[in-house]
């Protein structure tokens, strides 16, 4: 596992887009002279406007600023959206973006799905939250429950190094410099874990699978999509086994059912070892987040899932710092007794017999589907930059 332990580092949680919007915005407008932004979903809706604002902004006070949008989850910015961010000065990459067939996007597999930013080295933010209404409470019933992180201090580099060579592995920028870390800023442990499809396939999943193993008291994972392989099934089966609690809370309110559906597959078997499942039920749970003992906990992009845990490219900070993972833990154990139904055998098992079938043949299937999907497609995943065709004044990627 290729991990890079950092001390001296200050660590805030931002809970859904009210605290995150607010200071990535921030930290942009006072940017001086680089910007890197990585992202999932960039959408023009009012978040994606005042993104677009402020990086227009930076640019044209001649800050670098190189953003990284995944073709998937980013297909339908519009010419103005784009043109006005080139004007500036803005370079604006795509992961991997793939012509549709039959009006269908086709690149599933092997996503960008890391949210990253970096400013001037000095301060990052790592998590799950895109650039999109949707993570605003004002969006209604189906407005996303997300976390994401603020740091200050040494690790800041290894998540610039990080966005830096993803813009050298997958695009036309130099190899990035070696990691110069920064000054302490705060009393935190951390190390940013990355999952490619190059040389760091597990490191997430393997971070997990540590602290799962050394917990001795208490284990609280929140998670939106839950479907992790035998390893890490077994993890918590064991830990529940030794007397730790074990406690889940995914979702009960999903954004996309059939995810739900392959989770509740999972249910009994979890159950009758001891693990404690609650379902958040006030709005769909987007987050990515951990806690053990209070003292480890991680706040990211990955999902305990095939998609995150074997084929797309994620971020997660990992962090050892009692103060940061006793506050994470609280508002987690509030949000279950608060907002989570508790989920009993009883209701696990109903429909039991003509599920455990589908049980067995579904979660074989999908221990096999990454190494399935990962043959197709069959090409290497480049980024492309956005550029507006000047006869037609649509936007386009080029080659």
């Amino acid at each position: 596992m290729n991990e890079v332990w950092r001390d001296g580092n200050c660590v805030e949680l931002l809970i859904n887009g009210e605290d995150f919007f607010p200071s990535v915005f921030r930290a942009i407008e006072g940017a001086q002279r680089e910007v890197l932004l990585e992202t999932f979903i960039l959408r023009d809706d009012k978040v994606g406007r005042g993104l677009r604002q402020a990086l227009i902004d930076a640019a044209n006070r001649g800050v670098r600023v190189e953003v990284i949008a995944d073709g998937y989850g980013t297909p339908d910015l519009g010419a103005s959206f784009i043109g006005g961010l080139l004007d500036a000065g803005v370079r604006l990459h795509l992961f991997d973006p793939q012509p549709r067939l039959l009006g269908m996007r086709t690149n599933l597999f092997r996503r960008l799905h890391r949210k990253h930013v970096v400013v001037d080295g000095a301060v990052a933010f790592v998590g799950g939250i895109n650039y999109c209404a949707d993570h605003l409470a004002d969006f209604g019933t189906m407005a996303k429950q997300d976390y994401a992180v603020r740091i200050e201090g040494p690790s800041v580099e290894d998540i610039r190094h990080a966005c830096l060579e993803l813009l050298s592995q997958y695009g036309d920028m130099p190899a990035a410099d070696a990691v110069h870390p920064g000054r302490p800023a705060g009393p935190c442990r951390t190390c940013l874990a990355i999952r490619d499809n190059l040389y760091r396939r597990t490191e997430i999943e393997q971070h997990y699978l540590r602290a799962i193993g050394q917990a001795r008291e208490r284990l609280l994972i929140a998670n939106a999509y839950f479907f992790p392989g035998y390893r890490l099934l077994r993890a918590l089966r064991d830990a529940a086994g030794r007397g730790v609690k074990v406690q889940l809370i995914l979702q009960g309110l999903p954004d996309m059912p059939l995810v739900r559906l392959c989770s509740k597959l999972l249910y009994d078997t979890l159950l009758r070892d001891g693990v404690e499942i609650y379902e958040y039920c006030e709005r769909p749970l987007h987050g990515k987040v951990a806690v053990a003992d209070r003292r480890w906990a991680t706040v990211g992009s990955s999902n305990l899932d095939p998609l995150s845990l074997s084929l797309n490219l994620e971020g997660n900070l990992m962090i050892e710092d009692q103060a940061f993972a006793s506050g994470l833990d609280a508002h987690l154990q509030r949000l279950a007794g608060d907002s989570c139904r508790r989920v009993t055998r009883q209701y696990a098992r109903r429909g039991y017999w003509w599920r455990a079938p589908l049980i067995f043949l579904s979660f074989h299937f999908l221990r096999h589907f990454p190494a399935i999907a990962g043959q197709l497609p069959a090409h290497r995943q480049t980024l492309h930059p956005a550029s507006i065709d000047d006869e037609t004044g649509h936007s386009q990627v080029q080659p």
